[in-house]
């Protein structure tokens, strides 16, 4: 029985998945890889292939169907959405057509809320819990390279499906580093806590990831993005490890000196930025529960001025 998976969105993390499985299975009967984009990016990879460049290899990998329109591509089995958070809501509807009550969504966006949205669409469908870590970009449209990250990818449920294990069985298969996750909350808010504490910070102060480790006075605004959204976890009985900040410097620390974010970068060249999914979502929920984050205000009103300017 053929498997039909489709991608959503071709940016960093839905170009370097999506590559892996379209280059794995690109003879095998069994599993279609779709790629549904926008229809620029359509145009280049039909004409040129999505070309992938990782630490190890650069090739060209084609999927069996690439377009935007999700009529064209009919049902999915699998639906891996890889869009901004922003986009999230015009995105998976525009994907309806390739939803049956049988389709399993998986989301790998930045923050904690796509699932929620997804199933207010979608609520007969399975959908999952899902992120990755892995640090790739758009180098121009068609290519998309891996800066660093491990390029694992976990997902789960709290609902037992059996077609879960055959998924995790592709993935594998794909060469993708996926592992499925029976505490799938704790990963995904340890990701969470890492993503919206650095991209927060990098994107306030336009700084690589390096300039941040080396200098005290950066590194103790750092700790404090730390401390708020680990004390707003605590409050909302979000499981987080104890030595989670020291792990997330650490890590931040293993970086190449000059990376730098995916938000930070959106700001720095005008386009739409995750600032409300990223900053303002940890202040909202702070709200909830009475927490102070005394500094991820003084970080969000200074990316809502940067919003603003560049939307003049």
């Amino acid at each position: 029985m053929e498997t039909k998976i489709g991608i959503l969105g071709l940016g960093g993390v839905g170009g370097y998945f999506g590559g892996l499985l379209a280059k794995a299975y690109k003879n095998d009967t069994r599993v279609t890889i779709s790629f549904i984009a926008r229809p620029a990016t359509s145009s280049i990879i039909q004409k040129s292939g999505l070309r992938l460049i990782t630490p190890e290899s650069e090739e060209v990998v084609y999927p069996a169907v690439i377009s935007s329109n999700s009529s064209t591509i009919g049902h999915l089995d699998v639906i891996i959405v890889a869009v901004k958070s922003y986009d999230l809501e015009e995105a998976i509807l525009s994907i309806k057509d390739c939803i049956s009550e049988k389709t399993i969504i998986l989301p790998l966006l930045n923050g904690v809320g796509a699932k929620d949205i997804i199933e207010q669409f979608y609520p007969d469908n399975l959908v999952l819990d899902g992120c990755v870590f892995v640090i790739s970009k758009i180098l121009e449209k068609g290519v998309i390279e891996q800066k660093a990250g491990k390029g694992i990818l976990f997902f789960g449920s709290s609902k037992k499906d059996a077609r879960l294990e055959y998924l995790h069985e592709l993935f594998l298969g794909a060469g993708i580093k996926a592992k499925y996750a029976p505490n799938i909350q704790e990963v995904i808010w340890g990701k969470y806590l890492f993503i919206s504490t650095l991209a927060s910070i990098t994107s306030y102060l336009d700084i690589t990831t390096g300039e941040l480790i080396e200098n005290e006075t950066y590194l103790g605004l750092f700790n404090k993005l730390l401390d708020e959204f680990k004390a707003v976890a605590d409050a909302h009985s979000i499981y987080l490890s104890d030595t989670i900040k020291e792990d997330t410097i650490r890590k931040v620390k293993g970086l190449p000196y000059a990376t730098t974010t995916s938000m930070q970068r959106d700001f720095q060249q005008g386009r739409r930025t995750e600032y409300l999914a990223l900053t303002k979502y940890i202040i909202d929920l702070g709200e909830q529960v009475g927490i102070p984050t005394e500094t991820y205000k003084t970080v969000l009103l200074a990316l809502e001025a940067k919003s603003n300017r560049s939307k003049k």
